[in-house]
């Protein structure tokens, strides 16, 4: 029954129309929330920077809304990012039960390795954190999509080389919680096609940025050879749809062209002396 819900909802994901990542975080988190039945379900995405963002959610009407917050990058750190991409499914059961501590035979040389327990107690701390946002019980997800690595540095480091932790699928439940493995395979399913299908929809936006900057590149070198340089500040496209930027001012024949935030005409003055 599991798997069977997990393909109806794989199917709905694979027939949204293409171009709109966002309706594609929207709808997952739906269909999370529908097949475990958890409080609150969100996407969390990792900036470049590597801090976190809710970039989609479905909750509980009367839960506090997390859409739209930003968590630093220690949130989540680097060596719990490294075992998502290992073991890409963690649940929580009950952020308050008692560890039972594990028995092991007196003749094993090393401590019992628990790295890849599903079973395993959360830390001291987080399940203090869960405590702190009012969650008792959790489920998260690995979104995995690929890095972009060429195929020669697949071929050196390995599959896992390509892969890139591009964010996590985060469950809360207000009250203990327990998803059975069968369920949780078929939600582990379900993120590999969500996976798969947001990492088409980010090369498609890609590729669609690329001609834009090529197109807005164009126009403007035209501009540069056939009219006045002040078209660059003056006229659409500008150079502020090119490069990332507040503003951007051009100093041509004397006169002072500003265009959006940017310092006043006696400080770009300045600025010029400064570097000439």
């Amino acid at each position: 029954q599991s798997q069977k819900l997990a393909v109806r909802a794989i199917s709905r994901l694979q027939a949204l129309p293409g171009g709109d990542v966002k309706l594609l975080c929207d709808t997952v988190v739906e269909h999370v929330r529908e097949l475990t039945g958890y409080d609150r379900v969100m996407v969390y995405r990792f900036h470049e920077d590597e801090h976190g963002e809710v970039v989609a959610e479905s909750r509980r009407d009367n839960l506090e809304p997390y859409l739209g917050l930003h968590y630093p990058a220690t949130d989540i750190p680097q060596a719990s990012r490294f075992l998502f991409r290992q073991n890409r499914v963690r649940m929580i059961a009950d952020c308050h039960a008692s560890p039972v501590r594990v028995i092991q035979d007196p003749g094993l040389s090393q401590p019992l390795c628990l790295v890849g327990s599903t079973l395993r107690a959360p830390h001291g701390c987080h399940a203090q954190y869960m405590a702190n946002m009012g969650s008792i019980a959790s489920l998260v997800m690995a979104v995995i999509i690929s890095s972009g690595a060429d195929d020669e540095q697949t071929a050196r480091g390995g599959i896992s080389s390509a892969m890139k932790l591009w964010g996590l699928v985060v469950c809360h439940h207000t009250s203990p919680r327990f998803i059975p493995f069968p369920l949780r395979y078929a939600c582990e399913f379900l993120m590999q096609a969500f996976g798969l299908q947001l990492n088409m929809e980010l090369q498609l936006a890609h590729q669609l940025s690329e001609k834009h900057i090529l197109r807005t590149q164009t126009l403007l070198c035209d501009m540069l050879l056939r009219d006045s340089p002040t078209g660059i500040v003056t006229q659409s496209p500008s150079i502020m749809d090119l490069v990332k930027c507040d503003g951007a001012a051009l100093f041509y024949h004397g006169k002072y062209y500003p265009l959006g935030v940017t310092p006043t005409e006696s400080q770009i003055k300045d600025i010029i002396e400064w570097l000439t």
